[in-house]
């Protein structure tokens, strides 16, 4: 394998707080009262449409489509602005990166993250060690569906000027959407156990190769 491609949040960074009070801040503009920062992390992993409209409904389960249509234009619009003020890299990140990338991998990030969030935050932390990053947007596919995953190797492909094949690939995430993204790309995958999910509840979703800590992935 030379190719990692990387879920972001939860695998690279831990996103939990900013995306949580981009949400509750969200949920305040139509009067809705806060949920528990445990749901917000049950709810991450399939976009921010989900994470937002679950979040809702969480509160108010009979909450009208434009309701909660509001509440994400608030939540994108807050997001936008704060999606740095308590993120960064797990311990132990950016130093797996850097030896990925002195060991001659090449890197790629494919998120359900809006896209401009995740180029922001690529820009800022990874843009010396990983070579692309794609985001949520209305012509691509989001995950668990393969299309991101196959942009990226289409991207790379055109960065490193020689086609790259799937059997090149792993991909790297912490959650059953990763398993499912990775599975329905062709791609074997390991799950990280510092993520958004429990280690158990990776194993039930059908993880066959699950690390604790980035050193590991080495």
């Amino acid at each position: 394998m030379s190719i990692i491609i990387f879920d972001l949040d939860g695998t690279l960074m831990n996103t939990l707080d900013d995306l949580h009070n981009s949400v509750i801040h969200a949920m305040s503009t139509e009067g809705l009262p806060p949920l528990p920062k445990s749901d917000t992390r049950r709810y991450l992993g399939n976009g921010a449409k989900n994470l937002v409209y679950k979040s809702v409904e969480h509160v108010s389960p009979n909450a009208p489509e434009q309701q909660k249509a509001r509440v994400l234009d608030a939540f994108r619009l807050h997001y936008a602005e704060h999606s740095m003020d308590n993120t960064g890299p797990y311990e132990g990140i950016m130093q797996m990166l850097k030896e990925c990338k002195n060991r001659g991998y090449i890197t790629a990030i494919v998120s359900n993250k809006p896209d401009f969030a995740v180029k922001d935050l690529h820009k800022a932390f990874f843009a010396d060690y990983i070579d692309i990053a794609i985001g949520e947007t209305p012509e691509v596919n989001r995950k668990p569906a393969p299309d991101m995953v196959d942009e990226a190797i289409r991207q790379l492909s055109h960065l490193h000027g020689r086609a790259i094949s799937k059997s090149e690939c792993v991909y790297v995430g912490d959650s059953e959407v990763d398993i499912a993204t990775a599975r329905n790309s062709g791609l074997p995958c390991i799950a990280v156990s510092w993520g958004f999910r429990d280690k158990d509840w990776l194993i039930e979703c059908g993880a066959e190769h699950i690390i604790d800590h980035p050193q590991e992935l080495l």
